[in-house]
């Protein structure tokens, strides 16, 4: 099964936390056992996981991957984004969560994030899942 998420991104960087609607999309799958598979087709985005109990964690990590891949450096992509780019390949555009008992595995912790590196933006996320 195949379910695409618009996610609508209101800063040019941030993280949305998109647990709610992926797990909404895994209930309504009816898949009891198998896999949930994430992919973000845009080259300036990206998914994660991480916590999503303290939300300046979210803010810790925005900051850090802003400190270490600078707007201030020589790119040679004219559109002005390969800072957004960099972020998107070192996140990457894809995971792969568990789903047991119809829910997905996830630590007490743990939330999936929408990496916007690029907007604000109207984005997708893809969800497929898989029995098995």
């Amino acid at each position: 099964m195949l379910t695409t998420l618009t996610v609508r991104t209101g800063s040019q960087t941030e993280f949305i936390d998109i647990t709610f609607q992926v797990a909404e999309a895994v209930r309504g799958s009816g898949v009891t056992e198998g896999l949930c598979h994430l992919f973000v087709p845009h080259t300036t985005a990206a998914v994660t996981i991480n916590e999503n109990a303290d939300p300046t964690v979210r803010a810790d990590i925005l900051m850090v991957l802003n400190k270490i891949i600078s707007d201030r450096e020589a790119y040679r992509h004219l559109e002005g984004n390969s800072p957004a780019h960099i972020k998107a390949s070192l996140v990457g555009p894809d995971l792969t969560v568990i789903i047991t008992g119809g829910r997905l595995l996830l630590g007490t912790w743990q939330g999936i994030f929408f990496c916007e590196f690029d907007g604000p933006r109207t984005r997708k996320v893809h969800i497929k899942i898989r029995e098995g």
